[in-house]
Parts: structure tokens; sequence; C-alpha cells
């Protein structure tokens, strides 16, 4: 552990500001050591905070925290924020249960403005902000910091073209570092590199606004006129920006690893009245060799070794077999196209995007557009499949109802990351998929336990479905499976003797829970049967008919019980001759706060012992 002489005394961002400028950079190097430290035990998103020590140090020497608001995009890159806002001492709690979050929370400091947690939503909150200080009479400042792979997301630019008009102390930080999570992609990464305006336009402009002021009469109504006209002179002598075309300031590009370069930048932007756009460049990862070799493996990673940066665990997931049977897939049929939004590696596509390079299409941070964009593929006879984390699926409702399922074009849906996550937290629990899929006309669903189960549910989804098919699986590896269990259908399993008058009945992962509990239950003298559904979404009327022959039938689900498969398997039952008793076990009405995925089932009786124990008390009520 590092002594941390200088960051062990910072309380508040006025700690910062009393630092001498010789100081800064051994704070700077102290916050890495910290970073690199705690996120080697806890894990984390550690490239991006790297990337963004003195770019933080600068903002919390020149604004004045928590008075002026700042949000921050996404909020992976907030470590150091917290670290220098009296978050030191419990840094070492970093999205463990209980702990501090990864990410910013209005109800862990003060200095958090808002929650945030998806990409490109901080200039939309930061402009409601700064538009709710107007209204209150408060003149300070707001600020939203957001990346160039954030930008790619349409949300962003939505809020610029809102934001144009606002002239009250709003500043927007954009941090290229030429990256998101994979290499960045599109048009407007390849602008940014091509952007460059000399400061002298700002100095210019107000001497010469200064200047012509003195004019007697005249020197207001000019000043007025070329405010006005200001995009058209500003043409006349200088190539406009992107930012400008807006109605922002553009300011840039600055070096986002000189604290003093920035702090004078950041002292610029204070004094123009408009909105502001601060161009600072950074380098993902930097201050750790690994890190900055592979920013995108580092840009959320596990437990590693500091010395090597090798992680400390690793596993074949389902993200690599997914990966692996679409490249199989694609060598036999030219027709099979992957998209991701961003997160080429994340999904396990990597070797797909170099093996299939035009049949690979990489959106950016743009969920809604994959979807259209899919479906636009799929209505000319092409064969789409759309990699995305559960939780990033949510941005594409719309899309999902509209585009593909209403119209009937065949979008298949590779959901990684289904059911619980851990320690990312609630904006990262991919428990809403389901649910949210329930709802949608013309949708199949699979999800599948364990690898031949993903790849018979990928193949049936691509070739045998004619709407929306969706194949959710989740983080990680295979769980445990008996070995008197055979090979995983496409429809439904039974495992067990249905000569017994007690069933489980579940999906997904929770089925190797549940042949555990099954185990312990029998310990106990309790015999019971388990219906494994692998498409979940329709329901087999076979497997609804099998479930009305037992007298105690109990569901677990991972995921929202509103709109669940257990709620519409309890509809189809009512309507056979069942008369015994049904139970669901799932996650009701709240968002799983960070923990381990082991701590969530367990809080959530959705583990082993937790089954167990939920059966064992209801057989037990029933005989009192």
């Amino acid at each position: 552990m590092g002594e941390y002489k200088l960051l062990s005394k910072i309380k508040s961002p006025n700690d910062v500001k009393r630092l001498k400028s010789e100081e800064i950079p051994k704070l700077c190097s102290e916050i890495r050591e910290k970073l690199v430290e705690t996120v080697s035990v806890n894990g984390g998103h550690l490239s991006p905070n790297l990337g963004v020590v003195e770019l933080t140090v600068a903002l919390n020497r020149s604004f004045n925290f928590p008075k002026d608001s700042i949000v921050w995009d996404v909020g992976h890159q907030s470590y150091t924020h917290k670290l220098l806002t009296d978050r030191f001492e419990s840094f070492d709690t970093l999205r463990q249960k209980d702990g501090i979050s990864g990410f910013p929370k209005r109800s862990e400091s003060k200095y958090d403005d808002f929650n945030t947690g998806h990409s490109s939503t901080s200039i939309s909150a930061a402009f409601g902000i700064a538009n709710a200080k107007h209204l209150l009479g408060d003149q300070s400042y707001t600020v939203a910091v957001i990346g160039d792979g954030s930008f790619t997301g349409g949300l962003a630019f939505e809020a610029m073209n809102n934001a144009g008009r606002f002239n009250k102390n709003f500043i927007v930080v954009l941090n290229d570092n030429k990256m998101s999570i994979s290499k960045n992609v599109g048009a407007f990464p390849r602008y940014l590199t091509t952007v460059r305006i000399q400061p002298w336009y700002i100095r210019v402009k107000n001497v010469t606004e200064k200047a012509v002021s003195k004019i007697p009469l005249l020197g207001n109504p000019i000043n007025n006129f070329l405010r006005r006209s200001k995009s058209r002179i500003k043409n006349l002598v200088y190539k406009n920006t992107l930012f400008d075309c807006f109605g922002f300031t553009y300011l840039g590009p600055i070096d986002g690893h000189n604290v003093e370069e920035l702090e004078n930048a950041f002292s610029v932007a204070k004094k123009i009245n408009a909105p502001v756009i601060l161009h600072v460049v950074t380098k993902k990862g930097k201050g750790y060799q690994p890190a900055e070799e592979n920013p995108g493996e580092f840009h959320g990673i596990g437990k590693f070794d500091i010395d090597s940066g090798e992680p400390l665990s690793s596993h074949k997931g389902f993200s690599s077999v997914f990966g692996r049977t679409m490249c199989e897939l694609a060598e036999k049929d030219k027709k099979i196209c992957a998209i991701t939004a961003a997160m080429s590696a994340g999904t396990g596509l990597s070797d797909f995007s170099k093996m299939y390079r035009e049949r690979f299409f990489d959106v950016g941070i743009a969920e809604e557009h994959a979807v259209t964009f899919g479906c636009g593929l799929a209505s000319r006879g092409l064969r789409p499949v759309f990699a995305v984390y559960s939780t990033f699926l949510q941005r594409a409702y719309d899309q999902l109802i509209h585009d593909s399922a209403l119209g009937n074009l065949h979008l298949v849906l590779a959901v990684d990351r289904a059911g619980i996550v851990g320690n990312d937290g609630e904006t990262h629990q991919g428990v809403f998929d389901v649910s949210m899929l329930n709802s949608i006309p013309n949708t199949t669903v699979f999800s599948p336990s364990y690898f031949i189960g993903l790849k018979k549910a990928l193949s049936t989804a691509v070739y045998l479905c004619d709407s929306l098919a969706v194949v959710r699986y989740p983080r990680g590896g295979e769980l445990y499976k008996p070995e008197d269990y055979g090979e995983e259908s496409i429809d439904y399993d039974i495992y067990g003797s249905g000569d017994c008058d007690n069933l489980l009945i579940t999906y997904g992962r929770l089925f190797s829970y549940a042949c555990k509990a099954k185990e312990m239950l029998e310990e106990k003298g309790i015999k019971i049967c388990i219906l494994k559904l692998c498409k979940i979404r329709p329901i087999d009327n076979e497997a609804v008919e099998f479930s009305a022959g037992f007298k105690n039938v109990w569901f677990f689900e991972e995921g929202i019980k509103n709109g669940g498969i257990a709620r519409n398997f309890s509809d189809l039952l009512q309507l056979t001759n069942f008369d015994g008793n049904y139970h669901i076990k799932a996650i009701n009405d709240k968002f799983v706060k960070q923990m381990s995925v082991s701590e969530a089932l367990k809080m959530l009786s959705l583990d082993s012992e937790g089954m167990c124990d939920v059966i064992i008390k209801d057989l037990e009520g029933k005989t009192n």
C-alpha cells in the first residue's frame, strides 16, 4: 500500500485548491497508485479513470463544488472525483456490498449531482440542472463531462440541439481519448481528429467587442449586429465547427494531462456568455503501462496482478461461446451479419470482426440505431444478430416494438449479461429484459442454461424463427451440471421423477442452483422434480400440462416479477385443471444494489440454500 501523503489529506475540493502547483504532479501520481491498488482487488473501470486524473484535479481546482455542479457521463470515470471529495477513507469499499458505488450517486455524496450509469445522458441532465438554477436565481456553473465515445449516442446531440440557445454558465467538457470501451467508430470520431481552432479567435473576438463598444452611439448596435450574424462573420475568416453550428463556443483542443493548461482553459470558459464546449485530449489508461497498452481490456476488469497486469481468474464464458458460434454460422452462411454497439470485445465478437469484416457493424453507443439498422438488413433477406448487454437493450424498447416486431422483421438479439451482474449495481443489472420483451408480440425468447443450449438456441433463433428472436445468457461461464442430466433441449427439460408432489420451475443459470437445491432437499426427505425452460416465450403448452399434475409448484426467476415468465406461467396454469399451490420467487418491484452475484442471489433467496429455505417454509406452513 502507498503512503498517500497528499491524497490522504484531501477532504474537499478546497484542499485541492490549496495545494501548490509543484505538488500537483505528486497528487496525480498518488491518485493513480490508489486507483490501480483498489481496482486490482475489487475490479472496476480502471483505464477510463487513469485517463482523467489531471482533468478531475483541474475541475476541482477551477470550480466551487458542490455549489457548482458536475455531471459525469456514464460515471465510470468518477473514481478520482470520489477520492477528492471526502471518500478516500472508504475507497477500499468501492463496488462492494454496502460500500461506495463505482458510479456517481446522489445518496452517497453531496458532490454527486446526478446518478449515472448509461451513456450519453450528461448534457441532457446538466442542461436540466442549469435551467433549474437559472429559474431559482442561482448563478453557479454547471459542467457536463462526456467522452468522445458517448458522443456517438444520439441523446447527446438531442441535448446539444436544445442547449445551444442557453447562455447561463453552462460548460461541456468533451473528454477525447479516441475510445469508448472498444475503439471508436463512425464519422464523429473522425471529425474530432481534424478539429483544430486557434486560441486567437477568442482573444480577437473579445478585443474587437471592447473596441467597438467604445464607438459613440454606434458601439452597442454594431456589437449586437455582430453577435446576431456571428456565424456568417466567422465563416468569412475562419472555418466553423460542428459545435458552433449547435450554438456552442468551442475551445480546444487542450492537453488533458496538463493541469495548468486545463485551469487556464476553464478560466476562459467561465467568462464566455454562451454555452461552451471545451475539447480535452487524454490518454485512456495513462500512468499504468498494461492499461496504456490495452485500454479496452482494462476498461472494466476483474481482479488482476498489479505487476503483470494479468487477470487473476479466466475461464470460458457464454460471451466467448457465442462469438465462436457466430463465426461458425457465418462461415457457412454469407447472410449472417453481426451488430454491436461499441462492445465488440465484451460481447465476444472480436474474432468475427476480423474474419468477416464486411458483415460486422459497430454502430457506436447507439442501441436504438442498432436495432433499426438491423431491421433494415433483415428487410432485404440478411440474417442480422445484434449482440448487446441486457442493461443497454433497455434503450431500444421503441425500436424493438415499432421496427422489428410490428414489421415482422427477423432480427436476432443476443442478450449478454442477462440476470444479476453484481458489483456495478443498479444501473447495470440485467433483470429487466424478460419483462420488457415479454410484452412485445411476435417475439420468441430463449434462455439456455449451458453452452450447448446457447448454440442450439442461437441456431434456432437464426433459422427457425421469423420475427424478433432473442437468446439471453448470463455473464461468466457454466455452473453446476448434474452427471445424470442429459443434453439441453431447445424447449424444456424435465429433471427428476415426476412421481412426487413438488415441482420447481426455472430457467437460465438458476437451473444449476435448482439442481443443488434438489439434492439438498432429498437429503431432508423432500422429493422434488425440476422443469427447466429454455424457450421462455412462448411457453410450451406441454410444459404447462405437465406442471398441472403437481400439488405444489414453485417458480424461481432471476428477473423482475412484474411482467415476468412466472406470472405468464401462472396464467396458463389456471387454464388447466390445476388445483394445487403455486408460488413465485422473483425480484419484487425493486432495484438490486451493488454486491457480488452470489451475495445478490443469496439476498433474493435465488441460490440453492434460498430455494431450499423457501420450499421448506412453504411446506411447513401447509402442514401446520
